[in-house]
């Protein structure tokens, strides 16, 4: 295959697909406005990319010529362009890389995904949502949500849902923190409480540092399909999931106030597989 033929350089910053790159690349409302709009989100480092490498929703690649001379860049090129032929190819100057790229000294590596159906759909639109969920009430921090999504994905949870207030699933910096467990679930985002309670057919479990049910003593309920809530990292589950839902408790030493959430989702997730294997 002639690479050299397949890629198109980008050499100013006024560029319209680097315009459209920077603005994927933005935080808050602004960001997820953008990837809404264009239907796809920003890849960004050899592990994510290497994550999707074969799946056609890798529709381009972002590299740079110092980023083609890394074998390990050179051989996911090589690799996606032979399972995809039509992926579009794009070379930045370096300084234009380093306007781009938040990782210092990282490759010179990214991609622009198709969003899923999932992503895109409105909430109106799916009627019910059966088996597990993991449900994400406004968690703001994207370390936090990218961490649940990775937790998730390792404890065999593949539906995550979540709210609106939460940091965008597809955001960069969700995106880095997952570690490419978004490719393994299914995501649902922009949701209200009405809109969960009507879909969600599993019964809602809140972790709550306050709740009446020992996590450890709940066996007859993990051992079937459960929804569990996760809350903000300020002010917890709301009053409106809290209504429908069992308060449960982590055990933890009383000198502690409380876990952070994703250490939390995780607890309860991984014991949800414990009890099912019991």
């Amino acid at each position: 295959m002639n690479l050299e033929a397949k890629i198109e350089c980008i050499t100013s910053k006024d560029n319209s697909l680097f315009k459209e790159i920077r603005l994927l690349q933005a935080t808050g409302a602004k960001g997820q406005k953008a990837r809404i709009a264009r239907g796809q989100a920003l890849l960004e480092g050899i592990h994510l990319v290497q994550t999707w490498v074969g799946d056609p929703a890798l529709k381009i690649l972002i590299t740079s010529e110092l980023g083609l001379q890394n074998t390990e860049i050179a051989e996911a090129v090589y690799s996606h362009l032979e399972m995809c032929p039509d992926t579009r190819i794009y070379q930045l100057d370096k300084g234009l890389w380093d306007v781009l790229s938040e990782l210092v000294n990282a490759p010179h590596i990214a991609g622009l995904l198709d969003l899923p159906q999932s992503c895109l759909a409105p909430p109106q639109s799916i009627a019910t949502l059966a088996g597990d969920v993991v449900i994400l009430d406004r968690i703001q921090d994207a370390g936090n949500v990218g961490s649940i999504l990775r937790t998730a994905a390792a404890a065999g949870f593949t539906q995550v849902l979540a709210l609106s207030g939460c940091a965008h699933l597809w955001s960069t910096k969700v995106l880095r923190a997952g570690m490419g467990a978004h490719r393994l679930l299914d995501l649902y985002e922009g949701w209200s409480h009405q809109q969960v309670l009507s879909a969600v057919t599993a019964p809602l479990l809140a972790a709550t540092a306050d709740g009446s049910i020992d996590l450890f003593a709940m066996r007859k309920e993990l051992i079937h399909p459960v929804a569990w809530v996760m809350g903000s990292e300020g002010q917890g589950v709301s009053e409106e999931l809290m209504a429908q839902a069992k308060g449960v408790s982590i055990p933890i030493d009383p000198r502690v106030e409380s876990l952070n959430v994703s250490t939390a989702a995780a607890v309860c997730l991984f014991e949800t597989v414990r009890a099912r294997r019991v």
